[in-house]
This record gives C-alpha cells, structure tokens and sequence, in this order.
C-alpha cells in the first residue's frame, strides 16, 4: 500500500518536475534554441488548422544567436512568418528563400531581470504542483489510517517517505532555477 502511493506520488511530482524544466527552456536566455519558437501556434492553411511550428517545420541554431527555421510546406511560408510575428516573443522573423532565419538579440540588464522574475515565478508553480502532489499524498495516507488499513506506524513512515519526495523535487526545483539564472546571467 505504502510502496504504491509514493510511485504514484513519486509519479506526479515528477511530471510537475518536468513540466517546470519545459516551462523554464522558453525563457528567452540570449542563447539561440529551438524551445524559444517550438511550440507557437502557427494559423495555416488559410486558418484551417491550428499547429505548433515544430509540427510545421525543421527548427534548427545555425550558431549561438540565430535560429533557422525550414518549413516542410514552403507555401506557408508567410503564415509562420506572421504567426512569430505576432507571438510577441521580442524575435524578428526574416524570409530568405524558403527559410526564416531568426536573429537573437542580445539581452539587456531590465529584460535579464524580467526574465528572472519570470523564471523565479514558473519555479514557484512547479513547487506548488510538488507541493499538492504531497497533500494529496498525505490525504490518501490519513484516509487510509482512519479505514483501518494502514496503522500508525505505516503512516508516520509514509508520510516521512512523501516528505523526502517533496524535499528531493523542490531541491530538483531550485537546482533548475539556480542554473537558469546563472545562464540568464552570463552576458
């Protein structure tokens, strides 16, 4: 009983872990990456279809400040255009041919410290989803305490056992911050 509760807890906090890093690689560092356009819904096709840009072409860094993007359809060509255009991310599309380049500009110091709010307040959320993973933890524990299926001493190490989970994802958490920052940093 005790095992299956922090695999599933394990699980959760895990998922709230992960979808944090994943929110954390869209924060504009300075540095080009293709997480920074991968997933901007893109209106093609004359507005029929709604599709992230991943989904639409080959994004690639041809160095550190620029990105490529390579449609599989040239004929959409200026919907991705004016889709990043209006995503308002501070990128400028330009067509060259039948590819967008996009130029990272550099960052500066008010825009780096934007950007560290930002990071600081997508960190706190995955702390609150770890943190709720543990409370329902801690409820399924006492539900099961007073059902009489657990006893005491089950419960006390399960609750110990969801409380070094929680310790050990918020400190997964704040790694990813402190890194983030350092990366936000570098000039």
């Amino acid at each position: 009983m005790i095992d299956a509760l922090a695999a599933s807890v394990r699980d959760l906090m895990k998922k709230a872990v992960e979808a944090t890093r994943m929110d954390l690689t869209t924060i504009h560092s300075g540095r080009a990456t293709p997480a920074l356009v991968e997933n901007i819904t893109i209106v093609a096709y004359g507005g029929t279809q709604r599709l992230r840009l991943k989904e639409l072409a080959t994004i690639t860094t041809t160095d550190a400040k620029a990105l490529l993007v390579q449609p599989f359809d040239p004929a959409i060509l200026g919907e991705i255009e004016k889709s990043l255009l209006e995503a308002n991310t501070g990128l400028t599309p330009v067509v060259d041919g039948e590819v967008i380049r996009i130029a990272i500009p550099l960052l500066s110091q008010e825009r780096r410290a934007e950007y560290i709010k930002l990071a600081h307040t997508k960190l706190e959320g995955g702390r609150i989803m770890v943190r709720q993973a543990r409370g329902e933890g801690m409820r399924k524990l006492k539900l099961a305490a007073e059902n009489n299926e657990i006893g005491e001493d089950e419960q006390a190490h399960g609750e110990k056992l969801v409380q070094e989970l929680t310790d050990e994802m918020i400190a997964d958490i704040d790694a990813m911050g402190e890194r983030k920052e350092t990366e936000l940093m570098q000039v």
